[in-house]
């Protein structure tokens, strides 16, 4: 049995990382602040920190007595966040957690990167741990910071020797995303239904239960200084979009959207930020959208595990929850757009 300090615990991965780590028997300390709502970890046995990332005494105390940190904390909703703000947490809280740990003697990190610090390539191979951040920081920040935070990473483990291992989730789905950062794919999918617009994109997948198994196999088995790339399956959107609807039981997206008008809509949404309106998605999102974002999860699977919960399954399971703790209730919208696809022919996928 370890003790093991989360970062970001009281979030949707971090949460299920503490209730893998308790389920093994080990001990829990989640760091939070003192206005942190605490749902996600209800009926589990840990213990409080009170702190944040930035505040390196809160993180030096916090750290004391642990043999494993789970560095989660990130800024998540990052189309929303202000670029200064998205690396002072990401970039700069990682510096402070690293360093917090080699001077209370923690025997191993595991920080949770993203996919999204790999980059993408142009040539249809599958995206795997040893490429690196190949777009602008304008393209993509959130990315960008989090390939920032790597560099300080590979910095702790070159320099003193700190032992690290790098988890790096693709996009995560399943039960208790409490705040909705990838449930929106099955609330969306419900509001929206075939209106979605689809562009020629791809994207990876993966079910929150496995991303904190493999969390745990990293600390117990990781290599230090590797990079995993956490995820189960790669999609085309449109096959992912018509997953998702035939879940949820309405007719699948089907209006395609072109490459070339991504760049102007992502101007326009820049536009609507600036001026101030909140938006579902961002920018870079919508430049990123005619993308293949397709990874090789093969070493994952060879050295931590192969994964357990297949997407149809998590899906299933990420809207029953909001089903079951009332996130889901009737539309107006939702109504309207129901009854114009059944006049237009369109067949709920449910029963197609």
């Amino acid at each position: 049995m370890v003790k093991a300090l989360i970062t970001g615990g009281t979030g949707f991965v971090g949460s299920h990382v503490a209730r893998a780590l308790v389920d093994a028997g080990h001990e829990v300390r989640v760091l939070h602040r003192v206005s942190s709502k605490l749902d996600a970890l209800a009926g589990l046995d840990y213990e409080s920190a009170i702190g944040d990332v930035m505040d390196e005494d809160a993180l030096r105390a916090a750290s004391a007595g642990c043999q494993w940190v789970f560095h989660i904390a990130a800024v998540a909703d990052y189309w929303q966040a202000a670029e200064a703000y998205l690396m002072a947490v990401n970039v700069e809280g990682t510096r402070r957690v690293l360093r917090a740990g080699r001077e209370a003697g923690v025997q191993r990190v595991i920080f949770t990167s993203s996919a999204a610090s790999l980059g993408s390539r142009e040539d249809g191979r599958l995206v795997d741990e040893y490429l690196d951040f190949n777009l602008s920081p304008q393209q993509f920040p959130y990315g960008y910071s989090k390939h920032k935070a790597e560099q300080v990473v590979r910095h702790a483990v070159q320099t003193y020797g700190q032992d690290v291992v790098t988890v790096n989730p693709v996009i995560v789905l399943g039960p208790g995303d409490l705040n909705m950062i990838s449930g929106r794919f099955v609330t969306e999918m419900l509001r929206l239904q075939w209106t979605i617009p689809v562009t020629s994109g791809g994207i990876g997948v993966v079910d929150v239960r496995d991303v904190a198994r493999w969390q745990l196999a990293a600390a117990e088995q990781g290599r230090t200084g590797e990079r995993y790339i956490l995820g189960t399956a790669n999609y085309p959107l449109r096959d992912w979009y018509r997953l998702c609807a035939q879940v949820v039981g309405v007719a699948a997206p089907f209006i395609r959207v072109p490459d070339f008008v991504l760049p102007q809509m992502a101007t326009a949404i820049e536009m609507l930020q600036r001026a101030g309106v909140k938006l579902p998605v961002d920018a870079s999102q919508t430049r990123m959208a005619g993308r293949n974002l397709y990874f090789d999860y093969s070493k994952t699977h060879r050295e931590l595990g192969p994964p357990q919960v297949d997407m149809r399954q998590s899906l299933e399971d990420t809207y029953r929850w909001y089903l079951d703790n009332g996130y889901i209730q009737p539309h107006r919208q939702a109504d309207l757009i129901t009854t114009l696809g059944r006049w237009l022919g369109l067949t709920d996928q449910s029963t197609a």
